[in-house]
């Protein structure tokens, strides 16, 4: 292909993903238009992250990511960053003085997911150029549009840290089918340090890019010192000024659970190994040689971040048990594949493993190094399914390139293989068919569906402000929508106010009154079937039996949906002692 071709066919390419991306988008809206127009958006991060925005544009500090009407007193420190800040806020910036903040910010939720998604399609096209030719590339387009569970990230509504997350991952992979020279590297670097400011869940996906880039470093292929170089200097540099203009307030966080002092030095140690090896074995070309020489690296730099960063090792250590368990229980992505229901599991794992066996063949088939690094970045986010289903995101839509070559190869065998070949890579199809083993919807996604609706969130909209004590799926919901401090929300750093949550429902009254009376609560909300396991003697079983004690006042009528109460302070003396 010649230059001319090359670029007409990245215009072609571009033009592509943004005209899919924008006629999906535009359904998706469409179809959702009811809760947009309201900014009920489809996510409890992505209703936290719009309330994060707001305060920032209101004059809350750039290094200042608490959220002060979450936890105790003068909020809870979130280990967020401000980087998937930035965009949706120049958006509400620029528009809200022309069309109004609420117009404008209906605007920023569209839009931005839609620009992610149109990137996230652009660079599948391009790694299925790379590695197959115009023969894949379109195909590879469609096939990434419909790749569930990725796509969900970039509904209109999602303005999570999610979907900028797995453009990140695409980059550092067509980095990785690009040719070797150090630009490439610099760019998986830079995109590199961009995931962790973000937050560090997707480390191990950076690590199989390394990986990867390493084993043709072992083999002394050319270019690949040049690739080590600039992947070393890319994570670093990018690391370090992320330090300057990204540090958040609470900079000594003693965590390794997303952009801290402890997060950074391990990023930044850890960028001294692809140097390092760059360096070492400059005019060594015998891979026995190189082997040697990279374990004496890795092992030294690993030594370093256990020194310096210990926490890294066991991010959810210093956790209460019992948050952990009911964290994990609230937080869908946060829990394990394997342990999840079997339609959750086909659903999210279905793409994935597909990909995997996709690009798997197309090594044996075409003994291309490049299909080999696409792989190990699929089997890493494969495992990383079986510790955190977000893993699923980035497996899913990874796997568009391997399936679009099935789909290529089956044209050429009848329609009957061909058919077989879309549906084997059609992500969407995989929880539709999974919901044949079991078609109801569990109790848990009720609990949330009553808790977080819009009836719901305007009954709570028309309280004046005060504390709320809720389960933990309204928090975040309830702070981007209302007025309402809560005490609790699905965040692990908010130990205290989470407990508190746990405790105040599953223990007597009494118990309660005391937890009340402790966090200065004004109201108090149960939803559906949460905390439905809790003994005879709680809270919540008296609420739901219809014996309330008398402290909290029923606001509205009670049902098995939603029940709000309003606490009566000097009542608290009339409750039985425990």
């Amino acid at each position: 292909m010649d230059a001319r071709e090359s670029r007409l066919a990245r215009r072609s390419d571009a033009l592509c993903a943004l005209a899919l991306a924008a006629l999906l988008g535009a359904v998706w809206a469409f179809c959702d238009r009811g809760s947009l127009s309201s900014l009920h958006l489809p996510d409890a991060d992505a209703m936290l992250r719009l309330q994060q925005i707001r305060d920032w544009l209101a004059g809350q500090g750039f290094a200042d990511l608490r959220q002060h009407r979450l936890g105790a007193a003068p909020g809870l420190a979130l280990e967020w960053s401000r980087l998937p800040d930035l965009a949706p806020g120049a958006i509400i910036a620029a528009l809200a003085p022309i069309a109004g903040a609420p117009l404008a910010e209906m605007i920023a939720v569209i839009v931005w997911p839609t620009a992610l998604f149109a990137a996230a399609l652009l660079l599948v096209t391009r790694i299925a150029r790379a590695l197959g030719g115009s023969a894949i590339a379109r195909t590879a387009t469609v096939v990434a549009a419909i790749a569930f569970p990725a796509t969900t990230i970039f509904l209109p509504g999602r303005i999570d840290a999610a979907g900028l997350q797995i453009v990140l991952v695409l980059v550092m992979a067509r980095a990785l089918v690009a040719r070797a020279a150090i630009e490439p590297g610099l760019v998986a670097g830079l995109a590199g340090a961009a995931s962790l400011v973000i937050g560090v869940e997707y480390a191990p996906l950076i690590v199989a890019v390394g990986g990867a880039m390493a084993i043709e470093w072992l083999r002394a292929r050319s270019g690949a010192d040049d690739r080590m170089m600039g992947l070393g200097i890319g994570l670093g540099a990018g690391l370090l000024a992320a330090s300057i203009v990204f540090r958040p307030i609470v900079w000594t966080y003693a965590a390794c659970d997303g952009f801290t002092m402890t997060a950074w030095r391990a990023g930044v140690i850890a960028a001294f190994a692809p140097m390092g090896m760059a360096l070492a074995a400059r005019d060594i070309a015998s891979p026995a040689t190189r082997a040697v020489l990279g374990t004496i690296i890795i092992a030294v730099v690993a030594t370093g971040i256990v020194l310096v960063a210990p926490e890294c090792l066991v991010p959810d250590g210093g956790i209460d048990p019992i948050l952990v368990q009911l964290w994990r229980a609230e937080i869908a992505d946060a829990r394990s594949v394997t342990i999840a229901t079997l339609p959750t599991a086909i659903g999210y794992a279905g793409m994935m493993v597909a990909g995997v066996l996709a690009s798997g063949w197309r090594l044996y088939a075409t003994r291309d190094q490049r299909w080999a690094g696409l792989l190990i970045v699929q089997l890493a986010a494969l495992l990383l399914s079986c510790a955190q289903m977000r893993g699923a995101y980035a497996g899913a839509i990874l796997a568009a390139p391997g399936l679009a070559a099935v789909i290529a190869a089956a044209r050429t065998r009848g329609v009957l293989p061909l058919a077989g070949a879309w549906i084997t890579s059609a992500g969407i199809l995989y929880p539709i068919a999974a919901q044949a083993f079991v078609p109801s919807r569990s109790a848990r996604e009720t609990a949330a569906d009553s808790c977080t609706a819009p009836a719901t969130l305007a009954m709570l909209r028309r309280l004046p402000p005060g504390g709320l004590l809720a389960p933990l799926e309204l928090g975040a919901y309830a702070i981007g929508a209302t007025q309402l401090s809560v005490v609790g929300a699905p965040y692990h750093r908010n130990a205290a106010g989470n407990l508190a949550v746990y405790r105040f429902f599953v223990g007597t009254p009494a118990q309660a009154a005391a937890i009340a009376r402790g966090w200065d609560v004004q109201y108090v909300a149960l939803c559906g079937d949460s905390f439905g396991s809790a003994g005879g003697a709680s809270l919540a079983y008296a609420i739901r039996q219809g014996h309330a004690p008398n402290w909290l006042v029923p606001i509205a009528p009670p049902g098995r949906a939603f029940a709000l109460y309003r606490v009566e302070a000097r009542l608290f003396s009339q409750t039985p002692p425990q």
